[in-house]
């Protein structure tokens, strides 16, 4: 049987059910002055009469708190807040984004869950939002490498008098800097001009200097060395990609591989991409590449991650004037 086929990802109730378990496991929490467990469940609520629905429609999952008597759901402060597409349409979408590897288009969206294309284009950007980490503490440690590496694909927003003559080049190009613990998490920058002082203060602010760090030739990466354990680099240009040391082999195969799986996704699947928005699909990257199956997580545990990371973000989108 289908993992789709569960009742919370197409009966309403079964979903709010599913969702304040995983959001609320020690009882519903008052958004509104952060009590929990003392809020009793409000049965038999109905929307407004409308022509379409004339008795109005049940409305599950409704709380009101015992302490400051104000009603909530527990979609109040996430991301699922203030929308009208039901609640197991959002699990489904949440199961795709988690379990696909590249990505699932705003088009698929459309057309698996019956939902209009800006709704499902706006979805998909609540749930990378919901993706984000923002983690702070730095990777790697003693004995542990750091691979970085730096990858350009698709052109600017805005292509400066400096670069149109050159539109073919790098300087035109989007840039997007990982650095990846090898064995561990890979963390994601857009970087909007790949000069070495930008790189390297990405590169120190974010790696512990106990770490040894691999990198190419590239000249972004001069003067690391003494900035940690140590500093070992292969020469692309000359073909070399792996060098075998006492120490074991030396390469950056880590970070191209996560590169290639980043673009093939984008290429393949969702093809075209803002700009402004390309930090978001960065984060969906690395949400699924930091929770892969190598660490014993599978679809159905990624997916509960996500659910659980949908607390305290929002995501607004200014409406034009009228």
């Amino acid at each position: 049987m289908s993992i789709l086929s569960k009742p919370y990802f197409h009966d309403e109730a079964a979903a709010f059910a599913h969702l304040e378990a995983v959001l609320w496991p020690n009882g519903p929490v008052c958004p509104h002055c952060g009590v929990i467990d003392n809020a009793y469940a409000l049965k038999g609520v109905r929307t407004k009469p409308s022509k379409k629905n004339p008795e109005g429609v049940e409305r599950h999952g409704l709380w009101k708190c015992a302490d400051c008597r104000k009603q909530f759901t527990v979609r109040v402060g996430t991301v699922f807040e203030i929308s009208h597409i039901p609640l197991p349409k959002w699990l489904q979408a949440v199961y795709l984004m988690s379990c696909s590897k590249k990505g699932v288009s705003a088009h698929q969206l459309h057309r698996i869950l019956e939902i209009t294309y800006k709704a499902a284009w706006f979805m998909a950007h609540r749930i990378r939002e919901a993706m984000r980490d923002g983690s702070l503490a730095p990777m790697g440690g003693a004995g542990k490498i750091v691979e970085t590496g730096e990858t350009y694909f698709g052109d600017k927003a805005v292509v400066t008098k400096r670069t149109r003559k050159d539109k073919s080049g790098l300087a035109s190009k989007r840039a997007v800097l990982a650095l990846v613990e090898r064995g561990g998490k890979v963390r994601s920058f857009h970087v909007e001009q790949m000069q070495q002082a930008d790189v390297q203060d990405i590169v120190r602010g974010n790696v512990d200097r106990a770490s040894h760090l691999f990198t190419d030739k590239s000249r972004l990466h001069l003067h690391e060395g003494s900035q940690f354990a140590s500093h070992e680099t292969v020469k692309h240009a000359a073909g070399e990609y792996v060098r075998y040391e006492e120490n074991g082999p030396v390469h950056t195969n880590t970070v191209e591989n996560v590169f290639s799986v980043f673009k093939r996704g984008m290429k393949g699947v969702y093809q075209h991409c803002s700009e402004k928005h390309l930090h978001r699909y960065l984060a969906e990257f690395d949400f699924r590449y930091n929770r892969r199956s190598a660490f014993g997580i599978e679809d159905q545990e990624r997916a509960q991650t996500a659910l659980e990371c949908i607390k305290g973000k929002r995501l607004y989108y200014r409406q034009p004037p009228q």
